[in-house]
């Protein structure tokens, strides 16, 4: 015994066996998911190229730094050098140049030498830093290796110059050593 019901009545069935009132809803939900994915798949592709772009950049800024700073192992050992002609300029007594011609000849052959190497070195952005007596200490650029009692100076400032320190580009390279003063 099979009731016949009347078409207008029953809902449409599908080969598949779901009935047309449920794809109407099924296709709002699909195309509602779909968007949403969409959404989350353009997000995450912004994502990826903002992060592509990060790295992008922090690569050419770390080329750039090591373009600037590679020579710095080289930079320092070179201002030993620097440093000994100094000396050797330091070690002459005031006057005996003066009196002895050839030395007088040396005296100026090592002071060319030492502004020679001093100017070479600039050329790639190494720069002396030579603090004057009275100067304020600076612990970004300067190094105290000790305290001075002395009614010269102000108490936080240069009272001795030990030895000349270096900056490369905007970083320091090697402190200046000096003595500060203490009241």
């Amino acid at each position: 015994m099979t009731k016949d019901i009347p078409e207008n009545d029953a809902p449409e069935m599908e080969e598949n066996g779901t009935s047309s009132e449920n794809e109407g809803t099924t296709q709002d939900n699909s195309e509602t998911s779909v968007e949403e994915e969409l959404a989350i798949l353009k997000d995450q592709l912004l994502r990826s190229m903002a992060e592509l772009d990060n790295v992008r950049k922090r690569n050419d800024r770390e080329k750039e730094d090591t373009a600037k700073y590679a020579v710095s192992a080289f930079a320092r050992d070179i201002l030993n050098v620097s440093d000994n002609l100094r000396r050797a300029i330091d070690a002459v007594p005031e006057g005996a140049a003066d009196s002895d011609p050839a030395l007088k000849a040396l005296v100026d052959g090592v002071e060319i030498t030492e502004t020679e190497l001093l100017n070479s070195i600039e050329k790639h952005g190494i720069k002396k830093i030579s603090p004057e007596l009275g100067d304020e200490f600076d612990h970004n650029l300067h190094q105290a290796m000790f305290e001075i009692e002395t009614s010269d100076y102000k108490a936080g400032t240069i009272a001795q110059v030990m030895q000349d320190g270096y900056v490369i580009h905007d970083r320091l390279l090697r402190p200046a050593m000096v003595g500060v003063a203490k009241s």
